[in-house]
């Protein structure tokens, strides 16, 4: 059964382990010299607006490489279940193979456990190495990624550590599971990367922001938090606030709003705020000293009251993240497959 169960899928198993070896064939070379290119650059900052423009010329210069490897892991997890495990069983049951097999002394439970158990194992542990190598490459660039494209930011965080294994294995399953229900393969892939892809959605944006309970946190305003004073046309003075966390470097920020002195909400991050009790004609915003920049500015803006008002989930708890999300997809690999056996046994024919 093992060796039949083999032959049947070492054409995929062949191709899969090429684009490894073709990967790490890649990221080998290249991340080594990343590595040392990020070292050198650290080494060399001595003042933080040195240090910022770093960081900016660093991941432009990686940006198309650092993109591509996050698609390729967050896409193979889908195909994983759209040509491995869809087809898995439901090509058995269109040709009629089963039977044949059933037929020969081999228990239906006997039959899918190892096919599960073989082909999911080698689906699961591609999805995984490459999640890992693509973390490892990857690791200077997600250290000075800019908004959007940080380490606890929904696309990147899903395609890093170990959760790609727990997505492919799902995955996997899954599209086991349709397949014995719908018992047409067309069908069955379809089916299988509509859930899937719907999966991938929710679990970011409604399950993972409370894995863990979010900080909530006041922070005053500073450049990183700030991203332009300005002036409108009637003379009324104006804040946009980032998403981004003074002395929080890679946070995930669920929410960021600015606030005034009595804890009222004015606006969230990127949105125009207007500021009152501020002069733009003299005292500290006046044009003299927004030559100057800033920073005496945004010292008055301290002064009257106003902050930022953040819900965050700090990059420490990347890890623990990882964890608790890779053991809700075991949990969903583990029902799924529960659901294949008790189904083959019973109605499956």
């Amino acid at each position: 059964m093992i060796w039949l169960t083999w032959r049947q899928f070492r054409g995929a198993a062949l191709m899969t382990s090429l684009l490894l070896v073709l990967l790490a064939a890649v990221l080998v070379p290249t991340g080594s010299q990343l590595a040392a290119d990020y070292a050198t650059g650290i080494a060399s900052c001595t003042r933080g607006e040195e240090c910022l423009n770093f960081y900016d010329r660093f991941f432009d210069a990686y940006q198309t490489p650092f993109l591509a490897g996050t698609l390729v892991v967050l896409v193979l997890p889908a195909l994983v279940g759209l040509f491995w495990g869809a087809p898995l069983i439901t090509r058995e049951l269109e040709a009629g193979t089963h039977l044949l097999v059933w037929n020969q002394g081999i228990t239906r439970t006997r039959w899918l456990a190892v096919k599960l158990a073989l082909t999911g194992l080698v689906a699961a542990t591609a999805a995984g190495i490459s999640g890992l190598a693509v973390t490892w490459w990857s690791g200077p660039l997600d250290q000075s990624a800019p908004e959007g494209f940080a380490l606890m930011d929904p696309l990147v965080f899903s395609a890093r550590g170990i959760i790609p294994l727990g997505y492919a294995a799902f995955a996997f399953v899954l599209g086991v599971t349709v397949g014995m229900f719908v018992k047409r393969t067309l069908a069955a892939m379809a089916l299988t990367l509509l859930v899937f892809a719907t999966i991938q959605i929710a679990v970011p944006l409604l399950v993972r922001p409370h894995l863990m309970p979010p900080v909530t946190s006041a922070f005053e305003l500073a450049r990183e938090n700030v991203d332009m004073f300005g002036v409108r046309r009637d003379g009324m003075p104006t804040v946009n606030l980032t998403a981004t966390i003074p002395g929080h470097t890679g946070a995930w920020v669920l929410s960021s709003e600015l606030v005034d002195g009595s804890g009222r909400t004015i606006a969230a991050s990127g949105e125009e705020a207007i500021v009152e009790g501020v002069s733009t004609t003299s005292g500290p915003c006046g044009p003299q000293q927004a030559r100057q920049g800033m920073q005496t500015c945004l010292a008055e803006l301290n002064r009257l009251g106003y902050h930022q008002k953040a819900v965050y989930q700090p990059l420490e708890r990347f890890w623990p993240m990882q964890a608790i999300e890779a053991g809700i997809y075991a949990l969903l690999t583990l029902g799924l497959t529960w659901l294949c056996f008790g189904w083959i046994r019973r109605r499956l024919s």
